[in-house]
């Protein structure tokens, strides 16, 4: 069912009521604008709602698609409403880790339930001297060690989500831990 075909939902408005007083008692008049306030119940309602329909918290199901759509989120039809709507509500914050350690770890445990942490080299080193030679070699590749967190872990789709959001110069391996490593 689509808000188009709530029944008896009322109109706030009903147009009977704003017609002039000649108008009042006429049955025809009436029973016209109440054919035109059942078609105008939904839109009216929507509009009166709108604020609700932009917030992922309170959107209806229907929209929480097309709204995630508005935030790049990609959603899985089989996750359940509130990770959906989790997604969505955090959209922004994960792009903007996207490609990162934190971006892989945090999308991991949102999206499958799992702890993981990246294993992506030494790290950053500053100087103060222009022209200074950049330590070490390049990093071409990541490890992402993945272990049971609140849920269960799916070999399959967790190899799919590092593989959607890896940086692109990078590779990364996927290692499968019973529990965590030590020192996390």
């Amino acid at each position: 069912m689509t808000r188009g075909e709530l029944p008896e939902l009322p109109s706030r408005y009903p147009l009977g009521e704003l017609l002039p007083g000649l108008y009042a008692g006429d049955d025809l008049a009436q029973r016209f604008t109440a054919g035109l306030d059942t078609v105008l119940a939904p839109i009216l309602s929507t509009l009166d709602n709108l604020a609700h329909y932009f917030d992922p918290r309170t959107a209806p199901e229907d929209f929480l698609e097309w709204l995630g759509g508005w935030v790049a989120a990609q959603l899985d039809p089989s996750w359940p409403d509130p990770l959906r709507r989790a997604l969505v509500q955090r959209a922004v914050e994960l792009h903007r880790w996207n490609g990162t350690p934190r971006g892989v770890v945090e999308r991991l445990w949102l999206c499958l339930g799992v702890r993981s942490r990246v294993l992506d080299g030494p790290g950053a080193v500053i100087s103060t001297r222009p022209g200074t030679a950049l330590p070490g070699a390049p990093i071409s590749e990541a490890v992402v060690q993945v272990w049971p967190g609140r849920a269960a872990v799916d070999r399959a789709r967790v190899t799919e989500l590092v593989d959607a959001v890896q940086p692109v110069h990078l590779t990364c391996t996927v290692e499968f831990l019973p529990g965590p490593p030590e020192g996390v």
